[in-house]
């Protein structure tokens, strides 16, 4: 399966958590206007805007050396827990690590592909839980052993201690990140056989489209790849022999000498054929402004591995229609201009040759290689999205824990992290309508009346209040699905494994959005929580 990559606009993404966090925080007042007026009568809303105003009053001056002194209190206090134990469990995986993974003669691709995941998976399963544990029973324990009442009696806001716990537990956690990645990066570079050669790619994919690439039918109309009924969703087949046609349009940045094209086609055989050789595929060039086509030397898909081919700037071929030899340059002759002053932009078709035969691709299958990267960088930034995520569990935990105890604060931030990162497809399929079956209710009448998820449902009342039951719940699914992080995307450790470079536009940049995007709400969460949450109390 290739590595998709996705599309973020990150002004769309700004205006889209502007919405939410607004609606939110009107939503909050409006709540806690209607709560104070049993309590307050009159008065009670009057009380609840004082207190809005005192939090901006003092979110707008911390003190920085109180902040620093919380944070430092946090980390010994952390190291004094015993934190630093997690080492010894990474050093025991790591000393016997070596006896259970692939062997030398295994196809170099793959052992570097197991080294990176095993390093990765470890860094993950003994880093988070630690983070989680601290951040989630460290409020709540100083409230039961009354250790905090000696800093709110000091000229300490709550804003303060919930920040400076923050920086703390994430320090205790980024100082083991970088400590076990270290470690682990040697580890694979002593693994790792002489012969095989660290690496990351530099990949440009294709404009997004509709479908990440068009599709011509077999008579050369637009229309939509042929679905084979492959596993993998993303991926659509063009059928061999005939004008259907995949379309690539890739953006041009840079001028270059030699543009090298690498490809992860798929081959599906309709029947055995010539088993000693592959598909055959083209690739051509075109600019239909221009009515160029400019065909490129066939070659044979290598069904397990890449496909590359180096295309000089200056293409000289014979036109099939008046059989003259020509030269163009794919800069100033094939290239489609852009508006934005740039070198335009490169349409490529990919057509299969062999007749009853089908060549699956996706968006990610084909990409143009910019010159390789060090292992060293891609390595680093995969370290940082296991790092990004370190972050989201600490403010997830610590806001948990200035309202609720340290069990429940632990339940609700592993309930985030099992939603952000297991079902997070699930629920974006049911929000979409993609799901079949429809929602909760409707699943549950299917199943007590013996319905498949294809079956048209009757119509009568019942069903009626049951899908307008489904669109109530779908709201809701809504909101949980913005007030809980994609933590999917943090996810970067398998472009390293499979030896690309992590993108900045479509994986890097969008963790780090979501990162700052709820940094500011946790913070104005746990600092209300804690304000109003009774201190006494054991």
């Amino acid at each position: 399966m290739s590595l998709q990559p996705a599309d973020f606009d990150l002004f769309f993404g700004i205006g889209q958590w502007a919405a939410v966090f607004g609606s939110f925080i009107a939503l909050f007042l409006v709540v806690a206007m209607v709560t104070s007026l049993p309590l307050y009568g009159l008065a009670g809303p009057g009380r609840v805007i004082a207190g809005a105003l005192r939090g901006f009053a003092e979110f707008s001056s911390p003190s920085p050396r109180r902040v620093y002194a919380i944070a430092m209190l946090t980390f010994k206090e952390s190291i004094r827990k015993k934190a630093l134990l997690v080492f010894v469990v990474f050093a025991v995986l790591f000393m016997f690590a070596s006896w259970f993974m692939a062997s030398p003669s295994d196809r170099p691709e793959m052992q570097v592909r197991n080294y990176v995941a095993f390093v990765f998976i470890a860094m993950n399963m003994l880093v988070l839980p630690v983070v989680l544990l601290l951040s989630c029973w460290g409020l709540p324990e100083d409230i039961r052993i009354r250790s905090l009442h000696t800093v709110v009696t000091k000229p300490v806001r709550r804003n303060e201690v919930v920040l400076g716990r923050m920086l703390g537990f994430a320090s205790v956690g980024t100082m083991i990140l970088v400590i076990m990645s270290t470690v682990g990066y040697i580890w694979i570079q002593r693994q790792v056989s002489d012969n095989v050669e660290l690496f990351c790619r530099v990949p440009v994919y294709a404009v997004a489209g509709p479908e990440g690439v068009k599709f011509l039918d077999r008579n050369g109309n637009p229309g939509t790849g042929v679905n084979v009924g492959d596993i993998n969703a993303t991926r659509s087949f063009i059928e061999g022999g005939t004008r259907a046609t995949g379309i690539w349009t890739f953006p041009l940045d840079e001028k270059a000498d030699t543009l090298k094209l690498e490809s992860r086609f798929e081959a599906f055989r309709t029947f055995k054929g010539n088993m000693n050789r592959s598909l055959r595929v083209r690739y051509v060039i075109v600019n239909e402004a221009k009515s160029l086509r400019v065909p490129l030397p066939t070659f044979e898909v290598n069904e397990f591995g890449t496909n590359e081919m180096d295309v000089s700037r200056k293409q000289q071929f014979i036109d099939e229609q008046t059989l003259e030899e020509s030269e163009f340059d794919i800069y100033d002759d094939l290239a489609i201009p852009s508006e934005d002053g740039r070198f335009g932009s490169l349409t490529i078709h990919v057509q299969c040759l062999d007749r009853a035969q089908y060549l699956g691709v996706s968006r990610g299958d084909f990409f143009i290689r910019l010159p390789d990267r060090s292992f060293t960088t891609g390595y680093i930034k995969a370290v940082i999205g296991v790092w990004l995520k370190v972050l989201i569990i600490v403010m997830s935990g610590v806001t948990a824990s200035c309202f609720v105890k340290w069990p429940v604060a632990t339940f609700l931030s592993f309930v985030v992290i099992v939603i952000g990162q297991v079902a997070r497809g699930f629920l974006d399929k049911i929000l979409s309508g993609k799901q079949a079956g429809g929602g909760a209710a409707e699943s549950v009448y299917r199943l007590l009346t013996h319905m498949n998820d294809t079956t048209t449902l009757p119509s009568d009342p019942l069903v009626n209040f049951i899908q307008l039951f489904d669109h109530g719940l779908q709201h809701l699914l809504w909101m949980v699905k913005f007030m809980i992080p994609d933590l999917r995307t943090f996810g970067m450790s398998d472009w390293v494994a499979r030896g690309f470079d992590v993108p900045w536009d479509g994986v890097m940049l969008p963790s780090l959005a979501i990162t700052i995007g709820y940094f500011l709400p946790c913070l104005l969460l746990g600092y209300f929580s804690l304000s109003l949450r009774e201190l006494e109390a054991k």
